[in-house]
C-alpha cells in the first residue's frame, strides 16, 4: 500500500488519491467536515464525529482513501480495510453494528471524477487486492447511480451480494395522514387503549431532547433502559462494554453539538419507559437505537414512542427520508413505515481476472448462504424463554 502522498494515476488530473492510516485521520477533521456538508449522499456513520469514537471500538487494520482536489479540498472519503471473508483478499469498506451504511462521502459536484480516481487507485495499487466491496450501499441514489455509470465507463465488472430491503420513512409532499394509512383502524384503535393504560399509571408525556445537554442526560435514559432488556440479559447492551458506552458518548455529544442528534422519550410518572436515538446528516435522518421497558410491553411503549416520533419526523420538510436501519421484514417498524431502502454489497473486479472475480462472487454467495442457514437452524432449536 502506497503512503499518504501517493497519487493515483487516472486520466482527470483535476483530482489525486492517497491512502491514510486511521492514525491520520484526526488532522484532516475540518476539511473531512466540509466535505460532509457537501455530500453528495449524507452518511452520518462516515462523518469525523461519529466515525473517530466508532474507530476506537472497530478500526482494526483501518484506513481510508481520500480524494482531494490540487486546491487541497477533500473530495472524497473511501473507509476500508483488506478482509479475507472467503479466503480471497477483499478491500472492503467499512461498516460495523453500529455503522449500518456503507455510501463513501463524495462531493456532489465532484461525484464522477471522486469516483473515477478511488478505482483508479484500488487498481493501480499493487499492494491492494484485486477485489473492492462496497458493504451495506443503497441500490438507487446519486451515488449508485454515479458509481454505474464510471463502473460501466471502465469497463469493470461487478455484482450485487446480500441484497435486502429495509424500512424507510420517505413520504415526499403527501405527508399529512402518513400515520393513519400505514395503521389500519384496528391497530390504531387497539394502541389508543394501551395509551389510556399507560396513563393510568401515572402522567403520560413524550418529549424530544435535541439540545446538547438535553441529549446527554437522554441518552442516559437510552442506555439504561437497553441495559434492562433482552440485550442486557444477553449482555450486549452497550453500557456493559466499557469502550462502546464511551465511543456512544462521545459520538453523540459531538453530534448533537452540531444539532445532528434528537431523542424521543415516552415517561410515565417522571420515569422514561421508552427512548429513540434519531441522528442526522444533511436532509437524511437515521433511527439508530431504540430501547423501552419490557415491564410495561403489553402497551407496546416503543410502538407508541415511534407513533409520535414519526409524526414530528413528518412535520419537519427539511428531512427528506428516514432510514430505520431495521433489519428485513422488522416486525415493529416496516408496519409504520411504507418506504423500503434496497441495499446490497457492491463487489467490484478493481484487477481480478474474471473466473476470480465469478469465483469471489459465488464463494461469498455461498458464505452467506450457510450463515443465514445456521442463524434459522439456532432460532428454531434455542430453547423457549
Amino acid at each position: 500500500m502506497n503512503d499518504i502522498t501517493a497519487t493515483t494515476s487516472q486520466s482527470d488530473s483535476s483530482v489525486r488519491a492517497e491512502w491514510r492510516p486511521l492514525a491520520a485521520w484526526s488532522a484532516i477533521v475540518p476539511q473531512w467536515r466540509a466535505l460532509a456538508a457537501q455530500a453528495l449522499e449524507p452518511n452520518v456513520f462516515y462523518e469525523p464525529g461519529f466515525a473517530l469514537p466508532a474507530a476506537t471500538v472497530f478500526g482494526r487494520s483501518l484506513g481510508a482513501v481520500l480524494v482531494w482536489s490540487h486546491a487541497d479540498r477533500l473530495l472524497g472519503f473511501f473507509p476500508a480495510r483488506v478482509e479475507r471473508p472467503c479466503g480471497l483478499a477483499v478491500l472492503t469498506g467499512w461498516t460495523h453494528p453500529y455503522g449500518p451504511l456503507g455510501t463513501p462521502l463524495v462531493d456532489r459536484d465532484e461525484a464522477a471524477a471522486v469516483i473515477a480516481a478511488w478505482l483508479g487507485y484500488v487498481t493501480d495499487d499493487g499492494a491492494l487486492p484485486g477485489l473492492a466491496m462496497l458493504p451495506l450501499l443503497p441500490e438507487d441514489g446519486p451515488f449508485a447511480g454515479a458509481l454505474a455509470a464510471v463502473l460501466e465507463r471502465r469497463d469493470m465488472a461487478a455484482a450485487l451480494i446480500g441484497r435486502h430491503r429495509r424500512a424507510l420513512l420517505a413520504p415526499g409532499d403527501e405527508r399529512a395522514g402518513y400515520v393513519e394509512q400505514a395503521v389500519g383502524a384496528k391497530k390504531r384503535k387497539e394502541l389508543r387503549r394501551q395509551r389510556h393504560r399507560l396513563a393510568d399509571m401515572g402522567t403520560l408525556k413524550i418529549d424530544a431532547a435535541t439540545s446538547p445537554t438535553g441529549v446527554v442526560d437522554a441518552l442516559h435514559d437510552f442506555l439504561e433502559l437497553e441495559a434492562r432488556g433482552w440485550k442486557g440479559r444477553a449482555g450486549t447492551a452497550a453500557a456493559k462494554n466499557q469502550s462502546i458506552h464511551a465511543f456512544i458518548e462521545a459520538a453523540v455529544a459531538d453530534l448533537a453539538a452540531d444539532g445532528k442528534v434528537r431523542i424521543d422519550r415516552l415517561r410515565v410518572g417522571g420515569n422514561a419507559i421508552a427512548a429513540a436515538v434519531t441522528l442526522r446528516s444533511g436532509d437524511k435522518a437515521w433511527t439508530w437505537k431504540i430501547a423501552y421497558d419490557e415491564e410495561f410491553a403489553r402497551a407496546s411503549p416503543g410502538v407508541q414512542l415511534m407513533l409520535e416520533a414519526t409524526e414530528s419526523l413528518l412535520a419537519d420538510r427539511t428531512i427528506a427520508s428516514v432510514d430505520s436501519c431495521a433489519t428485513a421484514d422488522h416486525p415493529m417498524i416496516d408496519h409504520l413505515w411504507r418506504e423500503r431502502l434496497a441495499l446490497s454489497d457492491r463487489l467490484i473486479a478493481t484487477g481480478a481476472e474474471p473466473p476470480v472475480f465469478a469465483l469471489a462472487s459465488g464463494l461469498e454467495r455461498l458464505r452467506r448462504m450457510a450463515i443465514a442457514g445456521a442463524k434459522m437452524l439456532h432460532d428454531r432449536i434455542k430453547p423457549t424463554q
